[in-house]
């Protein structure tokens, strides 16, 4: 008789639904977090999570599940302000300001992307404050804190952030009037 020595645990979180320009939230479940901290994730899963820390303008560390995940923005480049041996580029102070007043300590949502995490084992996401729905993304390119950056497969909002990249440049909002 074979027996058990663990059992799989399950953890029911908030997810969202990005529709129609509004954010539903409803009731869903995860996977375990792995051995190494990390939460298993697959690509387009929604899950709830309070920023803990603002990294950079398109860069956050979260409190995921009871984990904390490195969360980077997908689609966007802010200006790099913290990138080692390289020189705080021009507008990166302003765009990691302005994330912070859009995230810091706030309850998001996180879509994650078809590809979930890239090469340095960060979760890529598209963000949405849960307060008021706002498509962080979105936002941080129509105000001209970003640029586009389109990486397959994670190019669900690719046109609409280039149209909004396209906007922000025409009017030389942001890094488009000052740099």
């Amino acid at each position: 008789m074979a027996t058990r020595t663990a059992l799989p645990c399950l953890f029911v979180l908030a997810t969202a639904v990005f529709a129609g320009g509004r954010l539903h939230v409803t009731a869903g479940h995860d996977r375990n977090p792995d051995a190494a901290g990390s939460v298993h994730v697959t690509g387009g899963q929604r899950m709830v999570a309070r920023v803990t820390r603002v990294i950079d303008g398109d860069t956050v560390q979260a409190s995921v599940l009871g984990t904390t995940q490195t969360v980077r923005y997908i689609g966007v480049d802010t200006p790099e302000s913290v990138k080692p041996g390289t020189p705080v580029a021009c507008y990166a102070e302003a765009a990691s300001h302005h994330n912070a007043q859009l995230v810091d300590r706030e309850e998001v949502v996180l879509i994650a992307g078809e590809e979930p995490r890239d090469r340095y084992g960060r979760l890529l996401a598209y963000v949405f404050r849960s307060s008021d729905e706002r498509f962080v993304n979105a936002e941080l390119v129509a105000r001209g804190f970003a640029r586009t950056l389109a990486i397959a497969p994670n190019i669900r909002f690719a046109p609409r952030f280039a149209a909004l990249a396209q906007a922000a440049r025409q009017a030389r909002r942001g890094l488009w009037g000052a740099c």
